[in-house]
């Protein structure tokens, strides 16, 4: 479920040609983001946005993981320079879990994902991811939010144990994960995957149509019976 829909001017517009290649830029130090693009046939640029999450504050989960994709797409653009013969796209994403009145993002230590975990067993919370999409050459933006809920199954205390010690939950927003070692905790849940990975595919391409562009314009190939890749068109 996508919400807060958003596409509005992003700065000096400039010329865009349909013939430029295309260039995305993920501002975000997320491996399990880059992979989410990777599998999908987009191979981005990384380049780390250095926001410190800790002093946005909001009173709703979607508008702050909004307010933090936004700031984190900006800031990666200010240290982006237009390029005449390529059309840069940067992406900001940024993730949070609703869960009891609470908005969680990463736990603060080991003791802090032990207790979010005694709370979250058993029970049920709202995975939010804001999503940014900015067209430098354009000077265009588009940005909306993603939901998922996500049921947690009821595990023990020393699954829980076992599992803050591997030093995942700590550097996730939720204190979990879906595609990783958190993978056998999550019972079920409503809603896009790719959303609780912290990148929403379904949504990235709807962002990228506000844009007039296609998430086909962003797809790299790979040879028949090889892995090199190389961009198309």
């Amino acid at each position: 479920m996508a919400a807060a829909r958003r596409s509005r001017s992003a700065g000096n517009v400039g010329e865009v040609s349909d013939s430029m290649p295309l260039r995305l830029v993920l501002a975000s130090a997320s491996p399990a983001r880059r992979k989410t693009l990777q599998a999908a046939g987009i191979e981005p640029d990384v380049l780390v946005s250095g926001v410190d999450e800790s002093l946005v504050v909001a009173e709703r989960a979607e508008e702050l993981c909004l307010d933090l994709a936004r700031l984190k797409a900006q800031a990666v653009l200010t240290r982006l320079r237009p390029v005449d013969d390529q059309r840069t796209l940067v992406i900001g994403c940024d993730s949070v879990l609703a869960f009891d009145g609470e908005i969680l993002g990463k736990p603060a230590d080991a003791a802090d994902a032990t207790r979010r975990w005694k709370r979250m067993r058993g029970r049920s919370g709202v995975l939010h991811s804001g999503h940014c999409l900015i067209d430098i050459v354009a000077g265009r933006r588009a940005e909306a939010v993603a939901s998922t809920t996500v049921h947690f199954a009821d595990v023990s205390d020393d699954e829980i144990a076992t599992y803050v010690a591997t030093g995942e939950p700590l550097a996730v927003a939720g204190a979990f994960t879906i595609d990783g070692l958190g993978g056998p905790f999550v019972e079920r849940i409503e809603g896009d995957p790719g959303t609780v990975v912290g990148l929403s595919l379904p949504l990235l391409r709807r962002l990228l149509a506000e844009l007039d562009l296609g998430i086909t314009d962003l797809w790299t190939k790979v040879a028949p019976g090889n892995q090199s890749v190389e961009p198309l068109g």
